[in-house]
């Protein structure tokens, strides 16, 4: 069941985020506002050095207060494409440029307050070179052996939901290669 879509009211206008009020209709025929994050759209990474190594970075995330072990990430700029961003953020990020880039999942981040849609690409064919991080980054790229990384899913010293969810479609994939 879908909700019939209603006007948003933009509340706050943010560098990355907008928050919104929508209007929707209830079950019972009564009107209610949700708080709804309004957020372009993300990538996340799977940047595969070699077949058994993976690049991670390093972030330090203000929200939580800690720094984490992550997946090379970003937001799409506006107007730029899932596919542009996926390029343009593993440079950035890692270094790396790819020989091949391809898309292989996509999900709703939080679907019952945001609107964000994560993109999640393949990297491979990887060429080093210098990383370009913003001003406001402290990112630190780390190589791991993709059993390590995997690993850290599984022992909870990767425990950034996209980060989780990106190595473990990872590695199903790569079962499903291998069968």
């Amino acid at each position: 069941m879908s909700e019939p879509e209603t006007q948003r009211r933009v509340i706050y206008k943010g560098r990355k985020i907008d928050l919104a009020l929508q209007s929707v209709v209830l079950s019972d025929g009564s009107v209610a506002d949700r708080e709804v994050v309004v957020h372009r759209g993300a990538v996340a990474l799977l940047a595969m050095v070699d077949d058994d190594h993976v690049c991670l970075v390093k972030n330090e995330r203000h929200a939580v207060g800690m720094t984490l072990l992550e997946v090379p990430a970003g937001t799409l700029d506006p107007g730029e494409s899932p596919d542009a961003t996926a390029a343009r953020e593993l440079r950035e990020e890692t270094g790396y440029i790819a020989g091949q880039i391809t898309r292989i999942a996509e999900w709703w981040v939080s679907p019952g307050v945001m609107s964000e849609r994560m993109y999640l690409y393949l990297c491979e064919e990887l060429t080093p070179g210098p990383t370009d991080h913003q001003p406001d980054e402290r990112l630190e790229p780390v190589v791991v052996p993709w059993s390590e990384a995997l690993a850290m899913v599984g022992d909870g010293r990767i425990d950034d939901a996209k980060s989780m969810l990106a190595i473990l479609i990872g590695d199903r994939r790569r079962r499903d290669r291998s069968a």
